[in-house]
């Protein structure tokens, strides 16, 4: 949730530097006259643009304060509120030029650790679905990171900590959708390896229980039913309660323990759950060993010479 805390107004004038006219040319020649204001004036209406909602207005009111004086006391902090500015109007790509203008200019300012912060939000608002590409949510882990290491005891570490959190969530669940995508098209090895990544890289998300559960719907489509019953043992004794080893102990133990769910849009095989894909595949394997072993109880038919044209 964006939140900023405003300081007060300045109310002492500062002295006015001079500074040369500058003059703008649109594309018809014509010549926009440079106005220079004082100081306080321009952080003021910056000020009371942003109060207002409007973002762009104050976004240039803070940055002609640098720009006219830029070696007033207000100039560093116009550079700060102009990131700002640019943050609430949703431009994230230039908060975090600003951001990282300010972050280079200004190293031991003690308001480094906002901007750091702040820079983190600009790319963790730009995170999109797990669907998409997660270029954002990377970003923004290595800002966050970067503001715990350098400043742990900011005030704004605690909230960047808990939005590291979310951003490693969603980079599992960028890992399950991909998973997911191989299960559909029957691609059991690519997605076990997804499904895998997830419970070594991301063990503290919330995506740990699916993944070792479509780790072992793998290992039995693969046949290595040992395997399957290893992890359905690893998800038994650390989600004990969690819905996915309830559906792991129907497909390891072949027991229906609920009632049947229609199958996720991932699942490959028609209609069927993978409890009652199983129960069909056990069935067959049932009724070709019950075929083989009559077979071997019937006589067995000399075979006629090769040379032996007739019956």
């Amino acid at each position: 949730m964006k939140h900023f805390s405003h300081r007060p107004f300045f109310y002492l004038a500062a002295p006015v530097l001079a500074v040369s006219l500058l003059s703008a040319c649109s594309s018809t020649d014509d010549e926009v006259p440079y106005e220079e204001s004082p100081v306080e004036q321009l952080y003021n209406d910056g000020h009371n643009a942003l109060l207002a909602g409007e973002y762009e207005v104050a976004a240039q009111k803070f940055d002609e304060v640098e720009r006219q004086h830029p070696y007033s006391v207000w100039a560093t902090k116009s550079q700060l509120m102009a990131a700002f500015a640019y943050y609430e109007n949703e431009k994230y790509d230039e908060a975090v030029i600003a951001l990282d203008r300010f972050i280079q200019l200004h190293p031991s300012n003690k308001d480094v650790p906002y901007a750091t912060y702040l820079k983190g939000l600009s790319y963790y608002e730009q995170i999109s679905d797990v669907g998409r590409d997660q270029l954002m949510t990377d970003q923004a882990q290595k800002t966050f990171r970067e503001l715990i290491k350098r400043f742990p005891t900011s005030k704004y570490a605690r909230d960047a900590r808990l939005k590291l959190d979310l951003t490693v969530d969603h980079l599992a669940g960028k890992e399950m959708e991909i998973g997911r995508y191989y299960t559909s098209r029957n691609q059991c090895i690519a997605a076990l390896n997804r499904f895998k990544s997830v419970v070594e890289k991301y063990q503290t998300t919330t995506h740990v229980p699916e993944a070792l559960h479509r780790m072992i719907e793998c290992y039995i489509q693969l046949g290595l039913e040992d395997e399957a019953k290893r992890t359905a043992a690893v998800l038994g004794h650390n989600f004990p309660g969690s819905e996915w080893y309830i559906d792991t102990y129907q497909i390891v133990e072949r027991k229906r323990l609920k009632d049947k769910e229609d199958p996720s849009w991932y699942w490959p095989f028609e209609k069927k759950d993978t409890l009652e894909l199983l129960e069909e595949q056990d069935g067959v394997k049932a009724e070709e060993e019950r075929l083989e072993g009559e077979e071997d109880l019937l006589p067995v038919k000399k075979e006629s010479s090769w040379w032996k044209v007739w019956e």
